[in-house]
């Protein structure tokens, strides 16, 4: 689920931060450019590991600011993530979020941006207002005669078939789901009281 990856980028510290030690500034100034970012065929960034190396800075004239790089472009500061990034056939364990008419928000409590569409809720559902919450309803999955609602109470695991980083559309109609830039297609939902086959999950 989590994973060490190395990578190298051309990073401009601001003039206001170099008075502070140069690894401490550098990862501060990472941190906002990577972290909470999903990176195309990488994954979801949790954190900055570690900082593996950083070439001689030098000064533009007129910026103040200082620039690890290196002739022609080269990427000079070098540092490891660790990223989150399923793998195919990894069971993952899931809370309700949110449940409307749509279907199904769940999180894993690092984001909160899983989307199990109502075709693909147990065969037969239905939903019906939510007592505790105007905005929202709650689904209910009949099965030998008896109504079991999907809820908060219950932990919801799902099997990861692959994942995908769609490009950004140049247009979105405003009644749509957020963009996800990470999407998890599904083969299995469970809960604690059955197997459920559907195939799919989106991480904005």
């Amino acid at each position: 689920m989590f994973y060490l990856s190395e990578i190298e980028h051309k990073l401009r510290l601001p003039p206001h931060l170099l008075n502070l030690p140069l690894n401490e500034a550098i990862k501060g100034e990472l941190e906002g450019l990577f972290v909470d970012k999903v990176i195309a065929n990488l994954g979801l960034i949790i954190s900055i590991y570690d900082i593996r190396s950083i070439d001689d800075g030098f000064i533009y004239p007129s910026e103040g600011a200082s620039t690890y790089t290196k002739n022609h472009g080269v990427l000079q500061v070098k540092f490891r993530l660790v990223v989150f990034r399923p793998f195919v056939g990894e069971v993952i364990t899931a809370k309700l979020k949110e449940s409307k008419a749509e279907g199904l928000r769940l999180s894993l409590g690092f984001f909160d941006d899983i989307y199990v569409p109502a075709p693909l809720l147990p065969d037969p559902s239905r939903s019906a207002p939510d007592p505790e919450n105007k905005n929202q309803v709650r689904w209910i999955w009949k099965f030998d005669e008896l109504d079991y609602p999907i809820d908060g109470v219950d932990e919801i695991r799902f099997q990861v078939h692959n994942v995908s980083y769609p490009s950004m559309p140049l247009e979105q109609d405003k009644d749509s789901n957020p963009f996800a830039p990470m999407v998890i297609k599904v083969c299995q939902f469970l809960t604690s009281f059955l197997l459920y086959t559907i195939f799919f999950v989106s991480h904005r």
